[in-house]
């Protein structure tokens, strides 16, 4: 049986991502790129379609670990009958080669390990070519190429199979093995220079020790803050900006089903939350190069504008099956790409004009062309909001006129009639605050039921999670009647053992079979509203409880499973953490300065020319 998704670690060189299980196993990794087809995929298969292990040769009695302070150096401490031993693991940060180093190192009496590589390019489908040349493994096939350095001997896998390369070796206190893989494109020579694996570790500690300490966060929870600041910035593809939903593709929202999805791809709705995520802790050089992504990919015609683009901007993400695959726990089928990129998501609109709203009143400088496309895509929104459209879920049903995405489109109006107040610049204002009020008119006419509760879409019965973002918008105060009543008929109807789901399958919204489990980003969008709502110890409670589902590194998956008690979905999931982040910050009161719930949700006062109709 695979291993559960908590029970693994990320590594990022932030241009490609590993996975390293507990027993010691890379069972995930990816070059030359995060969305790169994977070199170990046995996190969605078996070892067999590429792992590498590294570990003691018999079971250890007890397995530790950490980071490495802020960094993504990854520590792991197999305490053994005959001694301890631990294996050190990073992807060096910002090398100009792609590597993962592990270093063995004895710490305790003499223990027997060994290592087990299994390479196995195109996601466990395409088994290379491999020599031993001059003490240096290589294996190639097609356009990749990775080499294996080491001092200790490496083999066949014995009994016949070539294609597993084994080291048997023994370390002692104090002892000290080195494995260094590299990747290049095998059309060229590897880089012929040694790589010393305890430097490039130290190196990359102190490179990240450094980063995390221009962290400017001011508040309670700051190790959890910098942990996730910590895997946002992992998940950044540091060429252009551009940030992962998360490092893996088909991770199962329920295990044994078919909503497996993959997430190595950048989402315009995520500019909002890691722009609030990043300046809330003060990373503003993040921050910038994320709006700078942002404009160069949506740069262009206002209707071709996508939901979603690849990590340099590419549109066409094209979805496929890979059959090969049995997936995670049976999980099938296994998807890369995502058909989603088609889809039209009125909410996004939304999303990239408050980014861009956010980014300028926190002291981004803008560019000299970002208001000529807002104003761009706000004219096309004019004639586009009345649409239906697939929703923030992505649903593959029927499209709707989803709640949440009106408010949305409100929240684009709005964000761009602050901005051109704010920096006194050229726009309609009388028609784009007319145009706000009537969205916002229309939201409350159509999308509250006669118990006064906003339903998930214009006439629907059902709930859904993603109105309690109303209050954190600023669409109505969270003290209005209705996003009370709201608030409260999500507490009664949509929770799962204190968890928050998206809304209930069996509505068949989504038109895709089977359940899910709790959405983590939509607890603490509860927490945040339960804040706003100065509900303050129910919205610190949640917010600890949700704390407590991260992993032994402080890692969280994209939902919850609070009858199986195990994380679902793809992993690390950056939702989930910049949600750690900016509701850390929303409750924290250490300094009474405005935190990002609060910032973002700030409601113009009645009277004044900006108050919406109520």
């Amino acid at each position: 049986m695979a291993s559960r998704i908590e029970s693994y670690a990320l590594l990022s060189d932030m241009q490609s991502a590993a996975l390293v299980g507990l027993d010691g196993s890379i069972d995930w990794l990816t070059f030359p790129r995060f969305d790169s087809p994977a070199v170990f995929a046995a996190l969605l298969g078996e070892p067999r379609h590429g792992r590498w292990l590294v570990a003691p040769a018999s079971e250890p009695k007890r397995v530790r670990r950490q980071y490495w302070g802020d960094s993504l150096v990854l520590e792991t401490v197999f305490e053994c009958d005959d001694g301890e031993v631990a294996v050190i693991d990073c992807m060096p940060a910002r090398d100009r080669h792609l590597n993962v180093v592990r270093l063995v190192e004895g710490r305790r009496g003499r223990v027997a390990m060994r290592s087990e590589l299994t390479i196995r390019f195109g996601y466990g489908a395409v088994v290379p070519w491999v020599r031993n040349l001059d003490g240096t493994l290589r294996a190639v096939a097609g356009p990749d190429a990775l080499c294996l350095r080491t001092p200790v001997h490496v083999r066949g896998g014995g009994d016949g199979d070539d294609r597993t390369s084994v080291a048997d070796f023994s370390v002692a206190a104090g002892d000290q093995v080195p494995f260094v893989l590299s990747w290049h494109p095998s059309h060229t020579d590897p880089d012929d220079g040694d790589i010393d694996a305890a430097v490039a570790i130290a190196e990359t500690e102190r490179w990240w020790r450094d980063w995390a300490g221009q962290t400017k966060y001011v508040g309670e929870w700051g190790s959890e803050v910098r942990r996730s600041l910590t895997v946002l910035k992992g998940l950044t593809y540091e060429p252009t900006g551009g940030l992962c939903a998360a490092a893996t593709t088909s991770l199962p929202e329920a295990i044994g089903g078919v909503r497996n999805w993959d997430y190595r791809h950048c989402w315009l709705r995520d500019a909002t939350f890691t722009l609030m995520a990043l300046m809330a802790a003060g990373h503003t050089d993040e921050a910038a190069a994320w709006r700078d992504w942002l404009l160069r990919a949506i740069a262009g015609d206002p209707d071709d504008l996508q939901i979603m683009y690849g990590l340099a901007g590419e549109r066409r993400l094209t979805e496929m099956q890979l059959e090969w695959l049995p997936g995670y726990e049976g999980s099938k089928p296994v998807r890369v790409g995502n058909a989603a990129y088609g889809q039209f998501q009125l909410d996004v609109y939304g999303e990239v004009m408050d980014a861009m709203y956010q980014a300028s009143v926190s002291g981004i400088a803008a560019e000299d062309h970002a208001w000529d496309l807002q104003t761009s895509l706000l004219e096309y929104l004019e004639g586009a909001w009345r649409q239906p459209d697939e929703g923030i879920w992505e649903v593959r049903g029927e499209r709707q006129h989803f709640t949440h995405s009106k408010v949305m489109a409100w929240v684009a109006v709005d964000r761009a009639v602050r901005s051109a107040r704010l920096h006194r610049l050229h726009a309609p204002l009388h028609r784009w605050i007319g145009l706000r009020d009537e969205i916002h008119r229309e939201v409350l006419a159509n999308g509250v039921d006669d118990r006064g509760v906003f339903m998930q879409s214009y006439g629907s019965k059902h709930l859904d999670a993603s109105v309690l973002n109303i209050p954190l918008v600023g669409f109505l105060p969270a003290t209005d009647p209705r996003v009370v009543n709201t608030v409260e008929a999500i507490q009664r109807e949509l929770m799962d053992d204190g968890f928050v789901v998206r809304y209930r399958t069996e509505s068949n919204v989504d038109g895709l079979p089977g359940q899910e489990g709790s959405f983590l980003l939509c607890t603490f969008w509860l927490a945040d509203a339960l804040a706003l709502m100065h509900r303050t110890d129910e919205a610190r409670a949640l917010f600890e409880k949700l704390l407590a589902l991260r992993n032994d590194v402080g890692l969280l998956a994209e939902e919850y499973d609070p009858t199986a008690k195990r994380m679902l979905g793809n992993f690390p999931q950056a939702f989930s953490h910049t949600a750690i982040i900016t509701t850390a910050a929303t409750l924290s009161q250490a300094d009474g300065v405005a935190r990002p719930a609060q910032q973002r949700s700030r409601i113009p006062t009645p009277g004044n020319s900006e108050a919406p109709a109520v």
